[in-house]
């Protein structure tokens, strides 16, 4: 099998959603963390947009988490992480979508692109999204059921795990608070960090607040 290499950046949780598809195939990888304070001088030429993470597969080069993920789903199909009827995997993507379009960029206007006056809004945007993944994914699936989509994991769920994982950052920095309720949201978030694969590269919530306030101190401000 050709060598699979992974660029990630300890921080961020796009990396962290293609280590977790990679680790859930078993598939194993050479990690590379970059720096992307003090980036190499030759990033670009791996990354062209100069982001993680990205991925190399023998002579294939690919980025973006998300088509790293249907990439790395394609290549090794075993265990499958899309559904195979195409209206699930519409609803897969969708999900996928609202994780980028909303919830994670929201996040990060809240945490690097918005003043301090800005933060009221955006911290009830962050609600709102809550709320709608509570009330039209989770609470439409079997409370038997513990993943986004059903009795199994997908790449739905290694999406937006990362989120849940460092939701501390915007709670210590932002003032976030977590909704009241959503108890599916709250079963499905316990259910994906018991996985093995997630417990392999888990980082408690000390971690990424010491990481963020040494890394970027200015948000304390």
């Amino acid at each position: 099998m050709a060598e699979v290499e992974i660029y990630s950046a300890i921080l961020c949780p796009f990396a962290h959603r293609s280590r977790l598809t990679l680790n859930a195939k078993g598939i194993s990888y050479t990690l590379i963390e970059i720096d992307l304070q003090n980036k190499p001088a030759n990033f670009l030429e791996i990354s062209p947009y100069g982001k993680v993470p990205v991925l190399k597969h023998g002579n294939n080069r690919v980025w973006e988490s998300t088509i790293i993920n249907e990439y790395l789903d394609e290549t090794f199909p075993k265990p499958a992480l899309s559904p195979k009827e195409p209206i699930q995997r519409a609803h897969a993507r969708i999900w996928i979508n609202f994780a980028d379009t909303r919830l994670f960029a929201t996040s990060a206007k809240l945490l690097y692109g918005s003043s301090p006056q800005q933060h009221p809004l955006l911290r009830k945007e962050l609600t709102e999204h809550l709320l709608f993944i509570e009330n039209q994914a989770l609470q439409k699936v079997s409370d038997r059921s513990p993943y986004w989509l059903g009795s199994e994991i997908s790449l739905v769920d290694f999406t937006y795990y990362p989120w849940f994982e460092q939701l501390s950052v915007l709670e210590h920095f932002r003032g976030f608070e977590f909704p009241q309720g959503l108890d599916r949201l709250k079963q499905w978030w316990a259910a994906v960090a018991t996985l093995e694969s997630v417990k392999s590269i888990f980082k408690a919530p000390e971690f990424y607040i010491e990481t963020y306030d040494r890394l970027y101190g200015a948000m304390n401000a």
